[in-house]
């Protein structure tokens, strides 16, 4: 076996291996070469090596949406650690563990004009869970920061930094490790909380005839069968539920936004719920947030182990344990009310249901057409991963098959790193991966296909609009050279070069015919990663969005 022969490398590299950390994900450098010959190394890592730091951070971020276990990421110094920020900050939001460690200068060496070097140490304070700043020497001091930066990731679910400062010689190596990194058992939050005594509250929900259970991005399966049950055959609650809420039943409401928009404020009235119950994470519709920002409930009740975020200005109560287990546990002692709630909503989703479907057979080839064939058209037990801004929003407005995952990087809501993160979950998911992407996402991005990594059955559906489309939905949109160059940054752009650079298969389409026919292609051929590209017209979608609204009521 090959080591570096830098012992604070090696005590780095023994506690990762001890703690299970061993998807490593590497951009090339100097300064952080003991790192990389030790990993890089040992067969008990599995290495990736992606160029683009900032690439590299969110394709690591989508293994760990993946596994659900820390990822590291190994940089060398100076810039190439700022890169990381974004998927730091994402991770952060949407906790999920991730673990940067850095290469750097020796103190001595910072501020004093010597080349690649910043401040590196505390440089994701704001939204990192632990900041190890460790010493040129290895030490117990040094160990235990390592060990306790590893637990915050695990247990913390979020990103974690470990600065590590090395002298030159770099690339020395030697057969036998020097020292015997000390480990630590695993210790901080218990991840099975005890719940606490529920009778008060299941007292108020056994008196309440309007209760909204509200999930926002939330992984699959975590929630039983019974409990998806026990909501759906209750009077007195409706279950809103968003498409990265992976959670699913005939009776819940998955387009909320297709259902509130058209209301009126005696609409918002009667819906307003005496009890509003979330969990998961970021909610994407701005509908629903504005109506219970508006019309309070008089209770919130947040549940989560971690954290709890009063996105609506009323949060009342944050148990502190899984959803599972507060499910569990509460339900046993509520008892069912006379209700209308869920009947009215129900009967207002059938209308509704009908009304889209009638949209859609007279719409016009525009976004809003594309999406719902794109949509329709994903295979059955797929993984369908889906960028921010538009995409994500016109994915809201339709039905998903309750086969397909669906994930998007709603911590931020930032556009990028979506193609990066949706590689990183293709590469170590058993599902075919198919991933929508908006342009500017995509074109902003681009070097996530740089990549040595990606399967041979993973598919980009890209919607190529010309520009920020979602800018033109938004208020404030007027036709000129400032809208045109500063917020909808209008294009003539497309992936075809990009896809013979980097190996993909490219297709395109430009009307409703071609879709359909690109969209079969794509699904019949599993032998190279795949890009179809379906231009749509710049200029139209937006009036086909508010026309679709229109016609809802």
């Amino acid at each position: 076996m090959i080591y570096p022969k830098i012992p604070l490398a090696q005590s780095i590299i023994q506690i990762c291996l001890a703690k299970g950390i061993t998807d490593i994900v590497i951009s090339p450098g100097s300064r952080n070469a003991p790192l990389t010959i030790g990993f890089a190394s040992n067969p008990d890592f599995k290495c990736y090596s992606i160029a683009d730091e900032r690439c590299a951070a969110f394709f690591a971020l989508g293994i760990a949406q993946q596994i659900q276990r820390p990822v590291a990421v190994v940089c060398t110094s100076g810039s190439a650690l700022l890169n990381y920020y974004p998927a730091v900050a994402e991770a952060f939001y949407s906790q999920i563990p991730l673990i940067v460690i850095s290469a750097d200068r020796p103190q001595s060496k910072i501020d004093i004009g010597d080349g690649q070097t910043i401040r590196q140490e505390n440089v994701f304070a704001n939204h990192s869970l632990y900041n190890g700043n460790l010493t040129e020497e290895a030490s117990k001091t040094n160990d235990h920061k390592i060990n306790a930066a590893i637990d915050a990731a695990f247990y913390k679910k979020g990103p974690v930094h470990i600065n590590a400062p090395f002298e030159e010689p770099l690339y020395e190596t030697v057969s036998e490790l020097s020292v015997d990194a000390m480990v630590h058992h695993f210790a901080g939050l218990n991840p099975i909380a005890p719940v606490e005594d529920l009778t008060d509250f299941a007292a108020i929900w056994n008196q309440s005839a309007k209760k909204l259970v509200l999930v926002g991005n939330n992984n699959p399966n975590l929630i039983s069968a019974a409990t998806i049950e026990a909501f759906a055959n209750d009077e007195s609650v409706v279950v809103m539920t968003e498409t990265t809420s992976n959670l699913h039943h005939p009776g819940f409401i998955s387009n909320i936004d297709t259902i509130i928009t058209p209301f009126t404020n005696e609409d918002f009235e009667d819906f307003c719920p005496d009890i509003l119950v979330t969990f998961g994470g970021m909610i994407v519709s701005k509908r629903i947030k504005a109506f219970l920002r508006k019309y309070k409930p008089k209770q919130h009740w947040h549940i989560d182990p971690l954290r709890a975020y009063d996105t609506f200005g009323v949060l009342t109560k944050h148990f502190e344990v899984s959803p599972a287990a507060f499910f569990e546990r509460f339900l046993p002692l509520t008892t069912s009310i006379k209700s209308d709630y869920f009947s009215k909503m129900n009967q207002l989703k059938t209308i509704r249901k009908e009304k889209q479907a009638n949209f859609i057979t007279k719409v016009p080839f525009s976004d809003f057409m594309v999406f719902d064939a794109v949509i329709k058209s994903l295979p059955k037990d797929c993984q369908l991963q889906i960028s921010n801004s538009s995409a994500i929003r016109y994915a809201q407005l339709m039905e998903i098959d309750p086969s397909i995952e669906v994930f998007c990087n709603r911590g931020t809501s930032g556009i990028d790193g979506s193609t990066s993160t949706a590689i990183g979950a293709a590469v170590v998911n058993n599902k075919p991966t198919v991933f929508i992407s908006g342009d500017v996402s995509f074109l902003y991005d681009s070097n996530a296909l740089w990549n040595n990594y990606i399967p041979d059955n993973f598919k980009i559906i890209l919607i190529n609009n010309g520009g920020g489309g979602i800018f033109r939905i938004l208020p404030g949109h007027q036709e000129t050279a400032v809208f045109n160059t500063f917020f909808e940054t209008t294009h003539h752009l497309t992936a075809e070069h990009l896809a013979k650079m980097y190996g993909f298969k490219y297709l395109t389409a430009t009307n409703e015919v071609t879709v359909k026919k690109a969209l079969e292609e794509l699904y019949d051929q599993n032998t190279e990663p795949t890009i179809l590209e379906i231009f749509t017209p710049t200029l139209e979608n937006d009036a086909v969005l508010k026309q679709f609204f229109r016609e809802l009521v």
